[in-house]
């Protein structure tokens, strides 16, 4: 994996015009974000060697450099999940090269299933920790030159970059919550019964991302900033059936949202 790892940086490296300062990578309906990067060059996932390529609807498989706000930004438009076929050190691969590439934050969206009652499909969650059900991306040997065998994950989401993000909602009327993502495999989507055991255990929210590249970016030490698109709720007396297409739809019109905070936050940081 590392000697992969190598090569597509090393092909990256001799493609893109600068070092980037944040990594994104935009999640189910929510690649509108890169309409606001100042694009200097677009790669499709298939033109990178060794490289995974988006396998789900609403996943463009590209990935953007430009600058967002005056930062140098490296953009995944799509993302990779176990649930493809993929390991899961394939899925979190990405966030090894953006690391050697230069990112010194990482910044993730994502559409999820809102199990707090208190929450509405449209809303948006500021991720403050997560529950990870999905097997660890650290499983087998761990890559030394990135960072230790047993990595602390008491301060995960960096709470900077938090209450940042709840300022700049809150002043511009977005209702953001902060709470608990847990990430589940899928591709299923969840069972009452399943919605209820989420909840108890803590759970604000769950969706089948976002965790495994976050504790690839916690083992290099990398700040991490997460957050989700509700699109649709696991809560008794509120649950439907849904299809991906229909969480598609709910994250592509709450994505002017997310896409304010995230620029303004980017702003923050540059």
């Amino acid at each position: 994996m590392l000697n992969r790892i190598e090569s597509i940086t090393k092909f990256l490296e001799n493609k893109i015009p600068f070092s980037p300062k944040v990594g994104i990578i935009l999640g189910t309906g929510l690649g509108g974000l890169v309409e606001k990067i100042n694009i200097e060059q677009t790669i499709p996932y298939d033109e990178i060697p060794d490289f995974p390529v988006s396998t789900v609807e609403g996943h463009k498989g590209k990935l953007i450099l430009g600058k967002l706000s005056g930062v140098n930004v490296i953009a995944m438009q799509g993302r990779f999940h176990f649930y493809e076929g993929y390991t899961i050190q394939e899925v979190t691969m990405p966030v090894r090269v953006m690391k050697n590439l230069g990112i010194k934050q990482l910044i993730i969206s994502n559409a999820s299933g809102g199990v707090n009652p208190d929450y509405e499909v449209g809303d948006l969650m500021i991720l403050n920790d997560h529950i990870n059900l999905i097997p660890s991306p650290l499983v087998g040997p761990n890559l030394d030159v990135f960072g230790p065998r047993f990595p602390d994950m008491s301060d995960t989401y960096d709470k900077g970059m938090i209450e940042t993000a709840l300022s700049i909602g809150r002043s511009n009327g977005i209702r953001v919550f902060e709470g608990v993502y847990t990430a589940v495999t899928g591709p299923c989507l969840e069972t009452p019964a399943e919605y209820k055991y989420l909840r108890i255990i803590g759970s604000d929210t769950v969706g089948m991302s976002t965790v495994p590249e976050v504790i690839v970016a916690r083992h290099m030490q990398i700040p991490c900033f997460a957050i989700s698109v509700i699109t649709d709720l696991g809560v008794e007396g509120k649950i439907k059936k849904v299809s991906h297409e229909e969480i598609q739809q709910v994250a592509e019109v709450a994505e002017p949202k997310l896409t304010l905070i995230i620029e303004e936050l980017i702003n923050s940081i540059a």
